[in-house]
């Protein structure tokens, strides 16, 4: 893998690509694919690198073998892949509306980091050291807020390979910090864990009653957070305040809906949450530049 750029990044319209290298042998990438049609990222990768993907939001698909071999990784997910024997490239397929951040480190920096402590990471104990490794998991609310800081981070370009290197640490530190008797209090940037909890306890209400959802004071008292709380935190974590969270999310739902064809467009509007047809389709218009008829015709033609 060639690493001659400190960091190179591809754009369009509603995706991008985003490569940082926070030191040698230490990269951050991120994928952010906005758009309404799924993206691939390909990219060599030498098998002296370790990956760690965490997925944010949506979902991905790993393929392996030229396409013989395939491994979903979904929201709030994260995947751990090494494999000295033989090179793993990275070809990836990325969900409409997905956001992906992956770490890769050299196995010579990864030894660096945990010399002292090589026995608590499972793989890379004596036994495990030349054999492939895979592991999934679950991402924890203190390693989701700052992966939402990678994705969001807007500040001057003059320290973003300072804040990634510092963001790559923590998100490691917090990866193996699996100790069942964790002090609560681990993260810096809400009040404690048990906020972050009930953020995600947020999410999950509004998108369960996505057709009619609660008002933001009903969302709060519910979830036992203040609205100023709820608010801040919410756009902390999902990068995106409660109520547009919520409709890009039934957005999606509907051209999903659509594209399965089982619902006329006022009945897909009805299950998102319009009682009028003509407030879905300026909605939808809004959303994807185009109306849902238009937008199915698409599909057929």
């Amino acid at each position: 893998m060639e690493n001659t750029a400190k960091s190179t990044s591809k754009n369009t319209a509603k995706s991008s690509f985003l490569e940082t290298e926070v030191e040698e042998g230490f990269l951050v990438l991120m994928y952010k694919n906005d758009d309404i049609e799924s993206q691939n990222i390909v990219k060599d990768i030498h098998s002296d690198f370790i990956q760690f993907h965490f997925c944010v939001k949506g979902g991905s698909q790993f393929v392996f073998n030229e396409g013989r071999y395939t491994l979903n990784i979904l929201e709030e997910n994260s995947l751990l892949l090494y494999n000295p024997q033989r090179d793993l490239p990275i070809n990836l397929k990325i969900d409409p509306n997905s956001w992906m951040v992956s770490i890769l480190i050299s196995i010579k920096k990864f030894h660096g980091l945990f010399s002292q402590e090589a026995g608590y990471i499972t793989f890379l104990s004596g036994d495990n050291k030349d054999k492939k490794y895979y592991k999934d998991g679950v991402i924890s609310p203190s390693m989701a807020i700052v992966l939402n800081q990678l994705i969001n981070y807007n500040l001057n370009n003059s320290i973003k390979n300072l804040y990634f290197k510092g963001k790559a640490y923590e998100l490691l530190s917090l990866y193996f910090n699996r100790s069942e008797d964790a002090n609560v209090e681990q993260c810096p940037f809400l009040v404690d864990e048990t906020n972050v909890i009930k953020l995600r306890k947020a999410k999950d209400i509004i998108i369960s009653r996505m057709a009619e959802p609660p008002s933001l004071q009903e969302l709060a008292d519910e979830i036992g957070l203040n609205i100023k709380k709820l608010k801040e935190g919410f756009k902390q974590i999902y990068g995106d305040s409660v109520f547009s969270f919520l409709f890009d999310y039934k957005m999606e739902v509907a051209r999903k809906l659509l594209e399965a064809g089982n619902d006329n467009v006022n009945e897909v509007g009805l299950k998102v949450g319009y009682s009028t047809s003509s407030h879905f389709i300026s909605a939808f218009k809004k959303k994807y530049g185009t109306t849902p008829k238009k937008y199915v015709m698409s599909l057929t033609s």
